[in-house]
């Protein structure tokens, strides 16, 4: 019988499932990632909140094998990213916080083109493949320019597109959005549900950026300090729960404020709404009695 990792999923389970990750670091830093069990089903838009130091970070690099878990259970796509990584790193894209250790060929083209020729690919292939990322995130007039010289947003896009290039199933991001312009950030979050859309990436992410989370997430997990996962949902869920949110130490969106405040006021406000076009809506059937 081959020992062969077997990294079929079946349609209906989870991409990703981890349960009660214990990890200690030198410092004597301990994260618990429990309480309630961390999926991700196939095509979602997943987004992972919490304050620093909750362990967001740590919870991401267990699904890429980059910590092992000392006890507790990880899979993604059905086996231990820790110690099967080379049966599913083609199917996983990755873009870390700190892009500038994922930058490492003196041209962005180079760059890019890194992963498809470590794989194998035909140079016919990998030219498709990089021209294709390259317009797909506008940044094609950046191709024989050096990485490191580039402005902090440029890094990321080049990061992404180094992510994009094998064309995942599965793409991890870690606090994208830094040093991106507010133009940039919407662009981007305009791409997540494009690549959902079309090619049915699953998408994990953590985030500081609050405010966006509606608009780029169809799910969402709160970590409070430690690592306990206090809460999931739908983003609407999620900012509901006001009190478990702040064990995450964090503040709703503006709009959940906003209509949070209005249901205190008035007995007859309407249900929150998380996006300006569903707030719009919804205040404007309320005046008229809708």
């Amino acid at each position: 019988m081959s020992d062969r990792a077997d990294t079929r999923v079946r349609p209906d389970a989870p991409l990703v499932h981890v349960s009660c990750v214990r990890h200690s670091y030198e410092d004597g830093t301990t994260v618990h990632l429990c309480g309630l069990d961390f999926l991700v089903t196939r095509g979602s838009r997943v987004v992972v909140l919490g304050p620093n130091g909750s362990g967001k970070t740590t919870l991401l690099y267990h699904l890429l094998g980059l910590l092992k878990s000392q006890e507790g259970e990880v899979r993604v796509f059905g086996v231990d990213p820790a110690r099967d990584w080379r049966e599913i790193r083609q199917r996983i894209g990755v873009m870390l916080q700190n892009v500038d250790e994922q930058l490492l060929a003196p041209t962005v083209v180079d760059d890019v083109a890194f992963s498809p020729r470590q794989y194998g690919m035909a140079e016919e292939e990998i030219a498709r493949r990089v021209d294709s990322t390259l317009e797909l995130l506008d940044i094609s007039h950046l191709r024989d320019r050096v990485p490191h010289n580039l402005s902090g947003g440029e890094k990321r896009k080049v990061a992404l597109a180094g992510a994009l290039v094998m064309e995942p199933e599965l793409l991890v991001l870690d606090e994208p959005f830094e040093g991106l312009d507010p133009a940039s950030r919407h662009a981007f979050i305009e791409l997540l549900e494009r690549l959902s859309a079309e090619r049915g990436t699953t998408v994990v992410m953590s985030t500081h950026d609050i405010d966006a989370v509606p608009e780029m997430a169809d799910y969402a997990y709160v970590l409070a300090p430690g690592g306990t996962i206090v809460l999931s949902g739908t983003p609407e869920e999620v900012f509901a729960q006001a009190d478990l949110l702040a064990e995450g130490n964090i503040k709703p969106p503006i709009l959940a404020e906003l209509f949070a405040a209005l249901a205190r006021a008035e007995s007859d406000a309407p249900a929150p709404a998380l996006s300006v076009d569903g707030a719009v809506e919804a205040l404007v059937r309320w005046r008229h009695g809708g």
